[in-house]
C-alpha cells in the first residue's frame, strides 16, 4: 500500500511516500525542510517532488496520513487543507495522526518515552509513552517544570532542543514526525481500512484573539 504522508505541526515541512506492508513500512522518498514560516509555500511542492522521486504518480496512492498537531494554527492548517483536499480529489481516505505518537513510533527504546515539541511562550507539547508505545499522558502543553517524569528514561522531539537544559533525561531521535513514523502511527487504521477519524486540528490552547465584549456604559 502506497500512502502520502504530510506534517506541518512542527517548524519541518514535511512530505513523503511511504510502503506499507504487512510487517513494516518503508520510505520510498522523503522531501523535508525545517522552516516555520514556510509551511504554505512549500509543502506542495514537497510532496510532488516526493511522488516523483518515489516514481508513481498521484492516482498510485491509496491513502493520505497527515499530521493533526498539537502544533500552531497557520501550520496545522496548511497542512490538513492540503490532505483534505487530496483525498477529495484522489477519492482515497485521510487518516490524522498526532504528531507525538509519529515521534515516538520512530523511537528506539525500550523504556518509558517522553516526547517534547515546541509551543513557545516557553512551553512544550508532550506526551509520554510506555516500553510498547503505547501513550499513557497527553496530548498536553505546558511548561517543562510541570510535567511530571516519574519513571521516564528519554525524551525525543525538537522540544528538548529548544529547552536542553529542562529535561535531565537521555535524548534520543526523531526530533520531528517523519514520513515513516506518520504511517507507523497510523498503521493498524491503514491495514484494516477503517473510516478515519474527523481530520480535527489538535490546537490545545485557545485563540489568543476573542470576540470583544459590550461596549462599557460611559457615565456622564
Amino acid at each position: 500500500m502506497l500512502v502520502l504522508a504530510l506534517d506541518t505541526s512542527t517548524p519541518a515541512v514535511t512530505a513523503g511516500v511511504v510502503e506499507l506492508g504487512p510487517d513494516g513500512a518503508e520510505t520510498r522518498a522523503e522531501r523535508v525542510t525545517v522552516d516555520a514560516r514556510a509551511h504554505g509555500e512549500l509543502l506542495t511542492p514537497h510532496l510532488l517532488e516526493a511522488v516523483g522521486a518515489a516514481g508513481i504518480a498521484l492516482n498510485d496512492l491509496a491513502a493520505v496520513v497527515c499530521g493533526s498537531g498539537p502544533g500552531p494554527f497557520t501550520g496545522l492548517r496548511a497542512g490538513l487543507a492540503t490532505a483534505a483536499s487530496l483525498g477529495q480529489v484522489l477519492d482515497v481516505p485521510v487518516y490524522p495522526v498526532c504528531g507525538l505518537d509519529a515521534i515516538a513510533a520512530e523511537a528506539s527504546v525500550q523504556a518509558k518515552l517522553l516526547v517534547v515539541t515546541d509551543a513557545r511562550r516557553r512551553e512544550v507539547y508532550w506526551a509520554v509513552y510506555d516500553a510498547d508505545g503505547t501513550r499513557l499522558h497527553g496530548p498536553a502543553v505546558d511548561r517543562p517544570d510541570e510535567i511530571d517524569l516519574t519513571g521516564v528514561e528519554y525524551v525525543a522531539g525538537h522540544g528538548v532542543q529548544v529547552y536542553p537544559d529542562a529535561f535531565e533525561l537521555t535524548a534520543v531521535e526523531p526530533w520531528y514526525p517523519s514520513p515513516r513514523g506518520l504511517v507507523l502511527a497510523a498503521a493498524d487504521e491503514l491495514r484494516s481500512g477503517a473510516d478515519p477519524a474527523p481530520l480535527t486540528a489538535r490546537y490545545l490552547r485557545r485563540p489568543d484573539a476573542q470576540e470583544p465584549g459590550r461596549p462599557k456604559r460611559v457615565l456622564v
